[in-house]
């Protein structure tokens, strides 16, 4: 396709022998459609954005992480203090004897599933050896790649023994509060969120966790909910023949009118509006 943009290897790697580096954003900024010729790991810290994904929008914040494929196509638009980490990697350059395909979703033709979480835990494990991995991918000594390497393994594997599905609560019961917390927003996508009622069940103040909430993603609680229901909104309406007011139902509005009032003011369009121009393009 003219006009493509593709992310190469020798604009990010320092050798053609180099299999693993780092790439920080701090902050990641809104950046057009691309694909690469390399894979990637992308683990969110902090702030929020609107990630698209072959063509699926994603809103992520901190703990959200992402499997990335060569030939995958995504990009990043309205973020918002936005921190996160690109583990990026050349598949054919790695050299160490393990199963990287059973341990990095999509690889090799793998199961993919792209979306996952990391709750506090793993993601404190994440971030030591990603600084570890980081210092060795910038040295230039002859055991600096194989260092990197096996740095790389043992990430991918804590990210596997970390991860879980974004809408599974139950694989957050050991986490922190507010682990638990974007996880039930993420399982309530069709139905009413009591906030009272979860500070109830977990034994927490609710305006303490508003405030960690917010301090954390830059959002309210209600603007990130209402911000993961249209996402969700905006992939039924372009991958389904559903009626608006049926998404609208699905996406926890009930009444359809007031589903397109929210969402022409979050899109900048109407749901029908929306589904004709992503369907054309």
């Amino acid at each position: 396709m003219p006009g493509e943009l593709i992310l190469r290897k020798a604009d990010f790697f320092a050798s053609p022998d180099q299999a693993v580096a780092v790439a920080d954003r701090y902050p990641q900024n809104v950046f057009a459609e691309h694909t690469h010729e390399f894979c990637e790991l992308v683990l969110v810290w902090r702030g929020n954005g609107l990630h698209i994904l072959n063509d699926r929008p994603y809103r992520i914040t901190r703990g959200d992480l992402f499997y990335i494929r060569a030939e995958d196509k995504h990009a990043y638009a309205s973020v918002n203090d936005l921190v996160l980490q690109n583990i990026i990697y050349c598949p054919e350059r790695l050299t160490l004897n393990l199963d990287w395909a059973a341990h990095i979703p999509g690889l090799h033709g793998s199961r993919w599933s792209s979306h996952w979480r990391i709750g506090s835990s793993g993601m404190a494990q994440a971030r030591q050896v990603i600084s570890q991995l980081e210092h060795e991918s910038n040295r230039q000594d002859v055991l600096s790649g194989g260092m990197a390497e096996l740095l790389f393994a043992q990430l991918v594997l804590t990210l596997g023994r970390h991860r879980y599905a974004t809408d599974n609560l139950a694989a957050t019961h050991r986490e922190a509060l507010l682990d638990k917390l974007i996880t039930a927003l993420a399982g309530s996508l069709n139905r009413p969120f009591a906030l009272d009622a979860f500070c109830v069940q977990e034994g927490c103040s609710e305006r303490g966790l508003r405030q960690q909430f917010r301090s954390q993603t830059g959002m309210t609680i209600s603007q990130y909910l209402r911000q993961l229901r249209i996402c969700h909104a905006q992939y039924l309406l372009q991958h389904t023949e559903q009626l608006i007011s049926d998404i609208a139902m699905l996406c926890g509005f009930e009444d359809s009118n007031y589903f397109s009032v929210v969402f022409n003011r979050e899109v900048g369009m109407t749901p029908g509006q929306w589904r004709h121009r992503s369907r054309v393009t």
